[in-house]
């Protein structure tokens, strides 16, 4: 059953219900999180599904002297333990939740990268007094939207276990880049990739996006949202921006010439630079 509003996927997963999933603080136990420290605003980055914290890398380096930065290794991914059950898309936004909430970094401008931005839509809808602001980076609206595209999701589990991680990582990571690329930058991000995924959190990662569809619900967001894409994003691309920021009221949009996917790994400066200045 797809996790989305306005459907029956039960009173913890929607808004809709009476209850909104919450997590026990013991959940944090065994989840890696990167934290720059400091009194700045707290700023969450939350990466995609074949990332982890070192995704940000470029960002911490640029937003850490005015801002406290936060960014995971989501459960099941690089040094993160394995979560016992598959989280879901409002497990996950739960867990982002309750990080912020122990770290005394509520309320944090949440920004999330692909699948990233899934979790912090649902953290969006479902908390909404964890966020300042919401940026939403080459993300969509969920791999539910249609039974292709959620089929085509959760078969990404086993293409991982056929192939091994690195493997896994070579044939996805010029995709997440920009055609123009260079390939010392492919290398860079399939090795990244390889080094953060496994199973069962990237099965997790995946189940959780194959049973989302936002579409619905991205109306009632009511937080400020801006949403970038990069202009030379094969995965989502542009158009699926767009159609966010058509529902979004009050959303930017925002498009990074020569980024792929991974535009805050391709373009930093200029992904940096629109960061930074949304936040100022």
């Amino acid at each position: 059953m797809s996790d989305t509003y306005g459907a029956a996927a039960g009173a913890a997963d929607t808004r809709t219900g009476d209850a909104v999933r919450s997590v026990p603080a013991a959940a944090l136990e065994g989840l890696h999180v990167r934290d720059s420290g400091g009194t700045g605003d707290p700023v969450l980055l939350l990466h995609g599904i074949g990332g982890s914290a070192d995704s940000f890398t470029e960002q911490f380096a640029a937003l850490s002297p005015r801002h406290r930065v936060l960014a995971w290794d989501a459960p099941g991914y690089a040094r993160s333990a394995d979560p016992d059950a598959a989280p879901g898309m409002s497990g996950y936004a739960a867990l982002a939740a309750l990080l912020l909430r122990e770290r005394g970094a509520a309320p944090a401008h949440v920004v999330g990268v692909s699948w990233g931005g899934v979790i912090a839509t649902r953290l969006a809808l479902e908390h909404p007094d964890v966020l300042r602001s919401l940026v939403l980076v080459d993300s969509l609206r969920g791999s539910g939207r249609t039974a292709t595209q959620a089929a085509a999701m959760r078969s990404r589990a086993a293409e991982l276990g056929d192939l091994g991680p690195a493997a896994f990582a070579a044939a996805r990571g010029p995709r997440l880049v920009s055609p123009e690329a260079p390939p010392e930058l492919v290398e860079r991000v399939a090795a990244a990739m390889a080094r953060s995924i496994r199973l069962p959190g990237y099965a997790y990662a995946a189940s959780s996006m194959a049973e989302t569809d936002h579409s619905d619900a991205l109306g009632t967001l009511t937080v400020p949202t801006l949403v970038a894409a990069g202009d030379r994003d094969l995965v989502t691309g542009v158009v699926e921006s767009e159609a966010i920021v058509a529902a979004v009221p009050g959303a930017r949009l925002t498009v990074i010439e020569g980024a792929g996917h991974l535009s805050n790994v391709e373009r930093p400066e200029e992904f940096n630079h629109l960061l930074m200045e949304w936040l100022a």
